[in-house]
């Protein structure tokens, strides 16, 4: 697995990821032995770039990567995030507030019994308090040694100026994959002028870019897809399935899988692109692992792109109140 750099100055990480949120919720039954020997198997093939978040599994998640990594966490770069407080009912809200940046990193570095986490991602940008408070919070953790980078999630362009100007932020995570392109008409480039990297979550469409989803029923009883995906539903499903089958047909004249080209498509779009495909178990990991080394022509990559057009995707990619929560 070649390397690659988070930007202009920042941190060396695998070229590819390995996205954990599965491992505890929202798609389906867990089970943990087989995420552990993911995490397991993804450190020998190289991908080390791990990425968690204390809103998975509301901790399950950072817990069970810490139990994965005894005795390996100089093996691998951790990122995790916070910014989703939970309230005493069980809902959500974004909070940026420096007391809760401090107290979440805390109760983070407990959970992944770690000393230092690798890339601290402010998981969602809070309208009440100023990005410059939140991100400078977060510069004295750098200080203190407890952070070694920072990032955003979700970011509108103008967060993440005011933001960089006032820490280096290493790395942008934000969805990108051949069915959620918007990032590219003004998030991609201003994250490239500034030098900072490109962390493309849900690079396979959560899971739909694989060919393996056609209708709501492939999707387990406790896969939450359907219910918080517009993508997902019956009628979108139909749609954008045919589009999915124009991947399937091009990565069998390719002679891979569509799940495998549609991550080659996501690493074509540059050297500062990390992807990180999310997975609970060590069979797709390997698939995922493969697409690495391969490599596509412009005119493949253009082919991809015509046979899967933004304006013909069906539905939104967030529920309405989930974009809610989107800085735009």
């Amino acid at each position: 697995m070649e390397l690659r750099r988070l930007g202009r100055n920042g941190p060396q990480v695998s070229a590819m990821g390995l996205g954990c949120m599965g491992m505890s919720n929202a798609y389906g039954k867990s089970d943990e032995a087989e995420a552990i020997a993911t995490i397991h198997r993804a450190i020998e093939l190289g991908v080390t770039f791990l990425d968690t978040a204390d809103l998975y599994g509301f901790g399950h998640n950072e817990e069970l990567v810490s139990r994965a990594l005894e005795g390996r966490r100089g093996e691998v770069f951790l990122a995790t995030k916070f910014g989703n407080a939970r309230n005493p009912d069980g809902s959500l809200r974004v909070d940026g507030s420096p007391a809760y940046v401090r107290s979440a990193c805390e109760a983070s570095l407990k959970r992944l019994k770690t000393d230092r986490i690798d890339l601290y991602y402010q998981h969602r940008i809070d309208p009440t308090v100023a990005i410059e408070e939140t991100v400078g919070a977060m510069a004295e953790l750098v200080r203190e040694g407890k952070v070694r980078h920072l990032g955003l999630s979700e970011a509108a362009p103008a967060t993440i100026r005011r933001a960089h100007a006032v820490h280096p932020i290493a790395a942008l995570q934000t969805e990108y994959s051949l069915w959620t392109r918007d990032v590219e008409a003004e998030i991609l480039p201003t994250v490239r002028e500034l030098g900072i990297g490109f962390v493309a979550y849900s690079p396979l469409g959560r899971g739909f870019l694989t060919g393996t989803i056609a209708k709501p029923d492939d999707l387990g009883s406790k896969d939450a897809r359907a219910q918080r995906y517009p993508r997902f539903t019956s009628e979108n499903l139909a749609r954008n399935h045919a589009l999915v089958e124009r991947v399937r047909a091009i990565a069998e004249r390719r002679g891979v899988k569509a799940g495998q080209l549609a991550l080659a498509w996501v690493l074509a779009r540059g050297r500062d692109v990390v992807p990180i495909p999310g997975t609970k178990r060590r069979k797709y990991l390997e698939e995922n692992a493969a697409a690495a080394a391969i490599a596509l022509t412009k005119d493949e990559v253009a082919e991809l792109e015509a046979a899967v057009p933004p304006d013909q995707i069906a539905g939104d990619r967030y529920a309405p109140a989930n974009l809610k929560a989107i800085d735009r």
